[in-house]
């Protein structure tokens, strides 16, 4: 069956029909995962017919897709910024200090952007779920820079082994992977003391437990 063209859609369809189809989507993979969510979903979420989300996407997968490279390369090029800045840091403790801000704040900035608290949970999930792997999307977007933060680690943690380098490397994006999915657990043992939604006092606490621990043998 030929597909149709976009000037043949009603004009609610064109230009604002993927957006919305993506933004629908992308509440509802937060809410219910990504086995949770069927295309009818998307598509009654969405206000649109099952036809036109496949007519765009494909299938779930393409819409599940979509989400990730309309979010990603801001994330990934806020870390490359960051990480650059380190390069350019000649005392070790400051440059190490400078790479896991680099690696922690652009994902902890997702629980307090409008519209980007979502993909935030998307994220999170999507790094631990035995089904990722397949979908390859971690591999394709994110491995590319994680390979450079662990080699920056290296550089500037000379005398741990690559093994330590890696785990330390896991143990960062372990740990800011927890706070992105928290869903209230943080605040109500804390009883609001500890506040993943406050960025700034987050990143700072992470900071001195995370570099108290690479920094000592």
């Amino acid at each position: 069956m030929q597909k149709p063209s976009d000037a043949k859609l009603p004009v609610t369809e064109r230009g604002t029909s993927r957006e919305r189809i993506v933004a629908a989507a992308e509440e509802l993979f937060a809410r219910l995962s990504y086995e949770g969510v069927s295309l009818r979903n998307i598509a009654q979420q969405s206000g649109v017919p099952v036809g036109l989300v496949s007519y765009h996407f494909g299938g779930k997968l393409g819409v599940y897709r979509a989400i990730f490279e309309s979010r990603v390369p801001s994330v990934v090029e806020q870390r490359q910024a960051g990480l650059a800045l380190a390069e350019l840091e000649k005392n070790p403790d400051r440059r190490l200090e400078l790479i896991l801000k680099a690696l922690l704040l652009p994902m902890l900035r997702l629980r307090s952007t409008e519209g980007r608290q979502h993909f935030g949970v998307i994220l999170a999930r999507e790094v631990s779920d035995p089904g990722s792997s397949e979908r390859g999307i971690i591999q394709q977007m994110f491995d590319p820079v994680a390979k450079a933060f662990i080699e920056q680690l290296r550089l500037t943690l000379p005398e741990r082994s690559d093994a330590e380098i890696h785990w330390a490397y896991q143990t960062v994006i372990g740990t800011m992977v927890y706070v992105m999915a928290d869903v209230g657990r943080i605040s109500r043992l804390s009883a609001g003391i500890a506040d993943p939604d406050d960025i700034d006092g987050t990143l700072r606490h992470l900071l001195s437990i995370l570099l108290d621990g690479l920094r000592r043998r």
